[in-house]
C-alpha cells in the first residue's frame, strides 16, 4: 500500500481477488488500539484511518446483509453470505428457537459433510461441529437426525441457501449489535437492519422504527439520538454508548444502512451532520450503491458463474 492508497482500493483489490462482483454487501473492518470497531472508508487513505502500526488487521465480511436472499445472482456471493451468518450464529447473533436452531445446524452439517454415511459418521458425530455458542446434547441430536431424513441429497450450494432462506426470516438477521445503555440504565443493543432501526433487551426486540419512519440520527459525546415516528406520534430515543468513539461509530452505520436500504438511488443521499445546522459537528456521507441498485446490478451478470473453492471439512 502507498501513503495515499484509499480504502476502495483495498475493497477492489479483495473483490477481484475473488472475482467477486456482488461487491456492494461487502466492507473491510478493522479494530483500533482502543479495542474500538471500525468499517473502512473507501473514500480516505488507508494509513490515516489506521491508529497502530503495520502489518494492519483486517476483516473482510458482510457489512449490509441482502434485503433479498433470492435475488442475490451468484452462488459465490451466497457462499460468501453463508460463511457470514454461520458466523453469526458461532458467536451467539443469530436468536432462533430450538427448532430453528436444530435446521440451520443440518444445514451446516449437510454443506460440509453431504449426505448422512453410518460407515463415515460415529453416533456423536455432530458435537465434532462447533455451530452454537452453547451446544447441548439435545440439539445436536436433533440435527444428526434432521441430516439423516431432511437432507439427503442436498448440495453444498442447496443447504448453503435454504439456511439463507431461514436465517433471513429471523429477527435478528443481519444484527451486528452494538451495546448500550437505554435512558433508564437497561443494558440494551441497538442495531440496523433492512427493515430499520431496532432496540433488543436480552433476547427480546422491544422497538423496529421503520427506516421510512426515521427522521434524524444524531450524537452528542457518548449519547445517541434516534428521531422518528411510532404510531404516527413524534418519538425522540436516546441511548449511551461506553465511548464517544463508540457513539460516533454507531452513528455512521446508522447513517450508512439508512441511506442502504431506504433509497432508491444513491443520487438521493445527503451528507448527514451528527448536530443542529448552527453547530459544528461530524459530517458523514454513505459513498456507495443503495440496495435497489444493487439488485438491479445483480440482475445484469450475464458471465460464466466462477467456480465456488469451499473450505474442507477435517
Amino acid at each position: 500500500l502507498q501513503r495515499e492508497t484509499k480504502g476502495q482500493f483495498l475493497i477492489d483489490h479483495i473483490c477481484n481477488y475473488y472475482s467477486l462482483l456482488e461487491k456492494d454487501y461487502f466492507g473491510i473492518r478493522y479494530v483500533d488500539p482502543e479495542k474500538q470497531r471500525h468499517w473502512l472508508e473507501p473514500n480516505k487513505s488507508v494509513f490515516k484511518q489506521m491508529k497502530s502500526h503495520p502489518p494492519y488487521t483486517m476483516c473482510f465480511r458482510v457489512k449490509f446483509y441482502p434485503h433479498e436472499p433470492l435475488k442475490i445472482k451468484e452462488e459465490l456471493t451466497r457462499y460468501l453470505l453463508y460463511l457470514q451468518i454461520k458466523r453469526d450464529i458461532f458467536h451467539g447473533r443469530l436468536l432462533c428457537s430450538f427448532s430453528d436452531a436444530a435446521y440451520l445446524g443440518a444445514c451446516i452439517v449437510q454443506a460440509e459433510l453431504g449426505d448422512y454415511d453410518p460407515d463415515e459418521h460415529p453416533e456423536n458425530y455432530i458435537s465434532d461441529f462447533k455451530i452454537f455458542p452453547k451446544q447441548s446434547q439435545k440439539l445436536e441430536k436433533k440435527i444428526a437426525e434432521m441430516h439423516k431424513n431432511d437432507f439427503r441429497g442436498q448440495s453444498p450450494a442447496v443447504a448453503e441457501f435454504n439456511l439463507l432462506l431461514k436465517a433471513y426470516s429471523l429477527e435478528t438477521y443481519g444484527v451486528d449489535p452494538h451495546p448500550c445503555k437505554d435512558s433508564f440504565g437497561t443494558t440494551t443493543f441497538l442495531g440496523f437492519t433492512a427493515a430499520g432501526f431496532v432496540v433488543f433487551q436480552g433476547n427480546k426486540r422491544i422497538h423496529l422504527l421503520k427506516w421510512c419512519d426515521v427522521y434524524k440520527l444524531k450524537f452528542e459525546g457518548k449519547t445517541f439520538y434516534v428521531f422518528g415516528a411510532q404510531k404516527e406520534k413524534k418519538a425522540m430515543l436516546s441511548f449511551h454508548t461506553s465511548t464517544p468513539a463508540a457513539c460516533k461509530h454507531l452513528w455512521k452505520c446508522g447513517v450508512e444502512n439508512q441511506a442502504f436500504y431506504k433509497y432508491a438511488k444513491s443520487s438521493q443521499i445527503k451528507t448527514m451532520s451528527s448536530s443542529k445546522i448552527f453547530f459544528k459537528g461530524s459530517r458523514f456521507r454513505y459513498s456507495g450503491k443503495v440496495a435497489k441498485e444493487v439488485v438491479e446490478a445483480s440482475s445484469k451478470i450475464q458471465r460464466e458463474p466462477p467456480e465456488v473453492h469451499r473450505y474442507v471439512v477435517t
